[in-house]
């Protein structure tokens, strides 16, 4: 069976035919749906650990802002009128506090980051933040310990 199958697939090629059959192209388009089903969850595996990124590089950069603002305001978080407390939400320009922008912090797109003294220890405080893309998940900063806790 195979062999008269090849023989007439030979026979079409010797008249002249050129281009594939159908048994060929099926195989291709077999091969690249195979693919692709192994590339798709991989790309968006990929996408949830930027955006985890985005987050934690906020997280990051705030913190250094928060130092920054302290050691320009004599170990204080809040000085009069201007306070780094505050929060950055979307992360939009317009949403970041001015006390952060000027202690050179610029936030992400979609990041979501929340500043909050400790009332127990003044010297320390909590950075909150979160993706907008990854509702529910909550990253965690704590100055007293220097670590990012994710979810």
């Amino acid at each position: 069976m195979i062999a008269t199958i090849n023989n007439s697939i030979a026979k079409k090629r010797e008249n002249g035919e050129k281009g594939f059959t159908l048994i060929e192209l099926l195989v291709v388009i077999l091969i690249i749906g195979v693919l692709a089903a192994i590339a798709i969850p991989a790309f968006l595996n990929q996408r949830q650990g930027a955006w985890a990124s985005q987050v934690e590089s906020d997280i990051k950069n705030a913190a250094i802002a928060a130092t920054q603002f302290s050691v320009e305001h004599n170990g204080s978080y809040v000085d009069g009128a201007d306070t780094l407390v505050g929060a950055v939400s979307n992360g939009t320009a317009a949403s970041v506090p001015a006390a952060w922008s000027d202690a050179g912090f610029n936030s992400t797109e979609d990041v979501t980051l929340t500043f909050a003294l400790d009332t127990a220890n003044p010297g320390e405080y909590t950075l909150t933040g979160g993706h907008l893309q990854r509702t529910g998940d909550v990253w965690t900063y704590s100055s007293a310990t220097g670590v990012i806790d994710a979810p």
